[in-house]
C-alpha cells in the first residue's frame, strides 16, 4: 500500500476535488489518502489542527459524503486532534461565558487541574515544550481569571482527557470518522495529552495508558492507529510495539546526512534495527525532524546537517525555522524535500530509497511534485511551515506533471504499487557509501544499489507473467 498525505483545500481545492485527481491523473499510484484536517475550519490558526467542531466537514471542501465517496475507492486516513481544540469551539466558549457553571467545565485543562495545590519552579520547569514559554494562557473563565493549559498556541485549548467530558468528546469524533468510511487515524499531538504532575507531561507511563485505551476504541470500530509522536528513536520504538503504525521520522534527515556527506552507515545502522510497521516520510506538512536522529548522529552531525539544509535552500529554510517565524515546534528544520536535498538527483534517490523500504509508504502532495520552497506564501504568511504547503491550482498540477523529476518520481510509485516481489522478503546490504535493498517473492525480485556518494541509483527487476 501507498498513500498521499494532502489538503484538499491546497491540491484539488475540495475533498470531491481531490477525489478526482487520485482516481484521475494519479489513478494506480496509491491504495490510500491520507486528508488532512478537513473539518470547520480548516483554515485556522494552524491550518486545521484547531477545530471548532472535530465532527463536521468545513462546507467549503465539502459534507461526510465527499469523505465516504472518497472512502469507497481509497483507504482514508484523518487526523484525530487528540490534545485540544480551538478556543473559538461552542464548548469552550460556554465555559469562558459561565465558568464551573458551564457542563463543559471538566472538559477543559487548567493549571489547577494538574496542580490543584499550586505548582513549584522545579515541577513547572520539567514540562517539556515544543515552543518556548510556559504551556497557558490566562482566559477569563465566567468572570474568573485563570490560567488554560495551551501547550501550541493561545487558541489551542488543552483537553482534559482524565474526565468524563474529555472522553465522550474523543468517542464522539471516533464514532462520526468510523461512519464516514474512515479506516485509518493519525492521533496528532498524542505525546502531549495527559499531563501528570511531578512529571515532563511528554509520553510518560500515563500518555502511553491513553493511548492503548484510545487505540483500543479504535479498533473496535474497525480503524487502525498511527501514533504521531517526534522523538528520539528509542521511544519511536517503544511506541511501536504498543499502536498499528508509527512515523519512521528518523529517516528523512538519516537520507539527508547521507546525501550531504556520503556516510551512509548512521542510515544503514537505523534501518537494521528499526520497527517494521513504519510508516516511511521523506516530508509531511510539519518539518523535518531533528529530534528525531538523537542517538543516531552525534552532535556535530547533526548541526552539520541543519547547516547543510541552510545551504541547499540558499538560506530559505533558515528563514522559516526556529524563532525565524511563527513555529509551534523549533526541533524542525522548515523547507520542502527536494530543496532541502539540494535538487533532482539527490531527491530522486531519496524517494527510491524510501520506496524500496518495509513500511506504508506516504507521499506528501509538495514532494509529489517535487515543490521548491514557496518564499511567496511564507512571506505572506510569516508562518514557516507555509514553506512546504502550496496551494495548487489546477494548472500548476498539471504543469509539475510534466516535469522530468515528477515523471521519474511516478515511475518508482508504479513499480511500489505493482510489483509483486514487494509482498515478498526484505534484504539490506551495501558497505561505504552503498546501500542495496531488494525484495524477493517467488521467482519475482527486485533490487535497488544506491550510492549516496555519487546520488546515483539502478534498479534490477523481474516479475514472471506479470
Amino acid at each position: 500500500m501507498t498513500q498521499l498525505i494532502a489538503y484538499a483545500d491546497r491540491f484539488g481545492g475540495s475533498i470531491e476535488g481531490l477525489h478526482r485527481l487520485l482516481t484521475g491523473p494519479l489513478a494506480g499510484l496509491f491504495d490510500g489518502v491520507h486528508v488532512l484536517p478537513y473539518f470547520t475550519p480548516y483554515d485556522g490558526a494552524d491550518a486545521g489542527f484547531d477545530p471548532v467542531d472535530h465532527t463536521a466537514v468545513d462546507p467549503r471542501l465539502g459534507g461526510w459524503d465527499d469523505v465516504r465517496a472518497l472512502a469507497g475507492d481509497l483507504a482514508v486516513m484523518t487526523d484525530v486532534i487528540v490534545n485540544h481544540v480551538s478556543a473559538d469551539s461552542a464548548e469552550f466558549r460556554d465555559v469562558r461565558e459561565r465558568g464551573d457553571a458551564s457542563p463543559h467545565a471538566r472538559m477543559f485543562l487548567t493549571l489547577s487541574s494538574v496542580f490543584p495545590d499550586g505548582a513549584t519552579e522545579e515541577q513547572l520547569s520539567a514540562i517539556f515544550r515544543p515552543r518556548p514559554g510556559l504551556p497557558f494562557t490566562p482566559y477569563d473563565l465566567g468572570g474568573r481569571r485563570r490560567l488554560v493549559w495551551t501547550t501550541f498556541t493561545s487558541q489551542q485549548v488543552d483537553l482534559d482527557l482524565g474526565s468524563d467530558e474529555g472522553q465522550a468528546y474523543l468517542d464522539r469524533v471516533l464514532t462520526t470518522l468510523a461512519d464516514a468510511g474512515v479506516r485509518m487515524i493519525r492521533l496528532d499531538a498524542a505525546g502531549y495529552a495527559i499531563k501528570t504532575p511531578g512529571t515532563s507531561c511528554f509520553m510518560t507511563e500515563e500518555t502511553f495508558a491513553f493511548i492503548d485505551r484510545l487505540a483500543a476504541r479504535a479498533r473496535e470500530l474497525g480503524m487502525t492507529v498511527l501514533v504521531e509522536i517526534h522523538a528520539s528513536h528509542e521511544m519511536q520504538q517503544r511506541i511501536a510495539a504498543r499502536v498499528d503504525l508509527v512515523y519512521d521520522f528518523a529517516l528523512p534527515p538519516l537520507l539527508l546526512h547521507g546525501l550531504t556527506t556520503g556516510d551512509a552507515e548512521p542510515l544503514r545502522r537505523w534501518l537494521g534495527m528499526r520497527p517494521t510497521n513504519c510508516v516511511t516520510v521523506l516530508d509531511t506538512h510539519d518539518g523535518i525532524g531533528v529530534m528525531d536522529v538523537r542517538g543516531l548522529l552525534d552532535d556535530d552531525q547533526v548541526h552539520a546537517l541543519v547547516e547543510a539544509i541552510h545551504e541547499n535552500t540558499h538560506g530559505e529554510s533558515r528563514k522559516a525555522t526556529g524563532w525565524a517565524a511563527s513555529n509551534v515546534d523549533v526541533y524542525q528544520i522548515n523547507a520542502t524535500y527536494w530543496s532541502a536535498a539540494g535538487g533532482d538527483d539527490a531527491y530522486l534517490l531519496a524517494r527510491a530509497i524510501q520506496l524500496f523500504l518495509p513500511g506504508l509508504p506516504q507521499v506528501y502532495y509538495v514532494g509529489l511534485l517535487a515543490g521548491a520552497d514557496d518564499m511567496e506564501l511564507l512571506a505572506a504568511t510569516g508562518v514557516g511551515r507555509d514553506i512546504n504547503r502550496h496551494r495548487y491550482t489546477d494548472a500548476e498540477i498539471a504543469e509539475a506533471l510534466e516535469r522530468p523529476v515528477v515523471r521519474r518520481q511516478l515511475e518508482l510509485l508504479r513499480l511500489r504499487a505493482q510489483h509483486p516481489a514487494f509482498g515478498g522478503e526484505f534484504t539490506l546490504a551495501g558497505e561505504g557509501p552503498r546501500l542495496e535493498l531488494g525484495w524477493r517473492s517467488g521467482e519475482s525480485y527486485v533490487r535497488l544499489e544506491a550510492d549516496l556518494a555519487a546520488r546515483t541509483y539502478r534498479i534490477s527487476e523481474a516479475s514472471p507473467g506479470r
